[in-house]
C-alpha cells in the first residue's frame, strides 16, 4: 500500500512556502547579514571607536529621544483622533480621515521642505513663535515636529480597527453599574486598546527612528546638536568610511530588534492580563 499523503486544504503550500522564504531571505535577511559580516571584520577597539565617539553618541541621543517623545505624543493624540473618527459623525469626516494618510503619500523631502517653510523664523507659524523665544526650525524641537508628523498615521490606522470592534454597549454597561467616566476609561476601555496602542507606538517609534528625508531639511544637520543617526550614516558613506557606517547601522539594528522584542512581550502580557 502506498503511504497516505496529508494534503493541505489550500494547494501549493510547499511552493508558496519556498517562494516566501526565498523572497524574505533576499529582501530582508541577506542585507541584514551583510551589515553584520562587514562589521565582523573590525576589531573590538575599532568598533567601539566607531559607535561610541561623542558625535555618534549625540546623534543616538537625539534620534532615540526625539523618536520616543514623538511616538508618545502620537500615541496620546492618535488615540483621540482615532476615537473621534470611529465614534462620531461630523461634516467633513471623510476629508479628515483622508488627511490622516497624507504623511504616507507625501514624499519625505516635500514634507521636510514644507515643515521648514512653515516653522522658519519668517514662516507662517515661525514668525509668531520666534518673538516668543520658541525656535523650531534648525533645532532639536524641529526634529521632534518632523518625527511627529510622519508617525501619527501609524497610531491612528492601528487603533481604528480595534475601536470599530469595541461596542459602545460596553461603556453603557459600565456606566449603568455605577462606574465613573475615569473608571470606564482606565478599567474598561484602555485594557482593550492597550495591545493595539503599544503596536502603534512601536510602529511610530520605528518609523521615526529611520526617518531621514523630512528631518534633514528642518534639523539644520549641526553635529553634536541636530544631527540624526541616519544622516550620520550617510555622511560616513560619502566619506567612504563603510565600516564606520555599517557599525552604526548594526547598533541601530540591534536596538530595533530589542524594541520589537520588548513590545511583543508587553503585548503578550497585556493580552494575558486582560484574559485573567
Amino acid at each position: 500500500m502506498l503511504p497516505r499523503l496529508n494534503r493541505s486544504v489550500l494547494p501549493g503550500f510547499g511552493l508558496s512556502l519556498g517562494v516566501t522564504v526565498t523572497y524574505l531571505s533576499l529582501i530582508v535577511l541577506v542585507p541584514l547579514a551583510a551589515a553584520f559580516v562587514k562589521t565582523a571584520g573590525m576589531s573590538w577597539h575599532e568598533f567601539v571607536a566607531a559607535v561610541a565617539s561623542p558625535r555618534v553618541v549625540a546623534a543616538y541621543r537625539l534620534s532615540f529621544g526625539a523618536s520616543a517623545a514623538a511616538a508618545a505624543v502620537n500615541g496620546f493624540f492618535g488615540l483621540i483622533v482615532a476615537w473621534v473618527l470611529v465614534r462620531y459623525s461630523f461634516p467633513g469626516k471623510r476629508v479628515v480621515d483622508a488627511l490622516v494618510d497624507l504623511p504616507f503619500a507625501l514624499p519625505t523631502a516635500v514634507a521636510g521642505i514644507a515643515l521648514t517653510a512653515i516653522y522658519a523664523k519668517n514662516g507662517w507659524v515661525g514668525q509668531w513663535l520666534e518673538p516668543r523665544g520658541i525656535h523650531v526650525a534648525f533645532t532639536p524641537l524641529g526634529v521632534f515636529v518632523a518625527l511627529t508628523f510622519v508617525g501619527l498615521p501609524f497610531v491612528i490606522r492601528t487603533m481604528q480597527p480595534v475601536l470599530s470592534e469595541l461596542e459602545p454597549e460596553i461603556e453603557e454597561a459600565s456606566a449603568s453599574l455605577g462606574a465613573s467616566r475615569w473608571q470606564t476609561i482606565t478599567r474598561v476601555i484602555l485594557p482593550e486598546l492597550m495591545p493595539a496602542l503599544l503596536t502603534g507606538f512601536a510602529l511610530a517609534f520605528a518609523r521615526a527612528l529611520g526617518e531621514y528625508g523630512s528631518v534633514v531639511f528642518i534639523s539644520g544637520n549641526k553635529p553634536m546638536s541636530t544631527e540624526i543617526v541616519p544622516l550620520l550614516i550617510i555622511t560616513k558613506l560619502e566619506q567612504y568610511d563603510y565600516r564606520g557606517a555599517t557599525a552604526i547601522a548594526v547598533v541601530m539594528l540591534v536596538a530595533s530588534f530589542l524594541l520589537l522584542l520588548l513590545i511583543n512581550t508587553l503585548q503578550k502580557w497585556s493580552r494575558r492580563h486582560h484574559r485573567v
